[in-house]
């Protein structure tokens, strides 16, 4: 059989697109074997899924001063000899990376003993890791347009990102039964991401009275951010986390509000579902999100609020333009190149492997 290692982590965003290709590759007939740090969020996501885990050393690349930046190249040195003892017993056919920090050491590794590296790039504008990862990469995968025009010649493709298949198959009955909605008003559902967004949960329930006369609205608002005040509002549910039943949520949400994370935001444009995004401000990233979210403004895919300006009123009047203009929102996403990235990227590990 052939096999592939896949590697990232460091945050869920690193490891969701990883395990959406998961059926693609068996199906292919691949053995699948993941590399991630020893104790990282990547190790707990990939457990559900019966594939081999090795740990690995790693250490994270930071742009401004910290003890840490003393010690951590060691760590990822460290990191690089394991990967790469790892990688020469097991032989591995092909490596897919997702970026974080432990794909560092995983990909230069497999590049030192001749393994092609195929690696995805979910943002814009790479990270610094995936910088790292670029020059020995045989394919990058790319979820914008605009970051092709940054890349090594012949090296990037324009494939979109990975999404499970489940979210395709969500039952719209069985999200209205959950929330317990009407299915005669059209639904928002609002995603702050899994640790929540407070300003974009302010704004929300900050327009709730008005909102609430037209639409119905489920809340992920993020773990510990449910408010008890609106707990009993009609038409108005909050949740802090929802895993297996998201598909049917997506089924059921005619709009949706979200902050502008990369995988979030490829999700919505798999899933067509006309959308407003908030992204996250430079004061709490690197300013990503607000290339992801202008990017998509730009391709005619979603209505972008930037949160400096974000008020009861441009919200709630954003939403209605959002509504009355739904039909050509998802008609201009449904044209998309970014979208069925899974068989875009399995061709890709094909011709690697070949």
């Amino acid at each position: 059989m052939k096999k592939i290692v896949l590697t990232g982590g460091g945050t869920a965003g690193h490891v969701t697109p990883n395990i959406a290709l998961l059926p693609a590759l068996r199906e292919a007939g691949y053995e699948v074997y993941y590399m991630g740090s020893y104790d990282g969020i990547e190790k707990k996501l990939i457990s559900d899924f019966d594939i081999p885990y090795t740990g690995i050393a790693t250490g994270k690349f930071r742009r401004y001063l910290d003890p840490k930046n003393l010690t951590d190249p060691f760590r990822v040195i460290k990191g690089f000899g394991e990967a790469r003892k790892y990688l020469k017993t097991l032989q591995p056919d092909v490596v897919f990376s997702k970026g974080g920090f432990v794909s560092v050491p995983v990909v230069r590794a497999a590049a030192s003993l001749k393994i092609p590296c195929i690696i995805h790039e979910s943002d814009m504008t790479p990270g610094l890791a995936n910088k790292l990862c670029i020059p020995v990469a045989e394919k990058i995968c790319c979820n914008f347009p605009e970051t092709m025009k940054t890349m090594p010649a012949g090296k990037a493709v324009l494939t979109g990102s990975p999404i499970r298949s489940e979210l395709t198959q969500g039952n719209k009955l069985a999200g209205l039964d959950m929330c317990g909605f009407s299915a005669n008003k059209p639904v928002i559902m609002v995603i702050g991401g899994s640790q929540g967004a407070a300003n974009v949960n302010k704004a929300v329930r900050d327009a709730l009275p008005r909102l609430l006369t037209d639409f119905q609205i489920v809340h992920l608002c993020g773990k510990g951010k449910l408010d008890n005040l609106f707990l009993s509002t009609p038409g108005y549910r909050q949740f802090e986390y929802i895993k297996a039943e998201l598909k049917d949520l997506f089924a059921m949400a005619d709009l949706v509000i979200s902050r502008a994370g990369a995988n979030a935001i490829c999700e919505l444009l798999a899933l067509k579902k006309p959308n407003i995004l908030i992204p996250l401000p430079t004061a709490g990233s690197r300013g990503d999100q607000l290339l992801n979210a202008a990017s998509f403004e730009a391709q005619g895919f979603s209505i972008v609020i930037n949160e400096d300006d974000l008020s009861t009123n441009l919200l709630v009047s954003k939403v209605h333009e959002l509504f009355e203009n739904r039909s050509h929102y998802t008609e201009v996403m449904k044209q998309s190149g970014q979208i069925d990235s899974i068989p875009k990227i399995m061709q890709l590990i094909e011709e690697a492997v070949r």
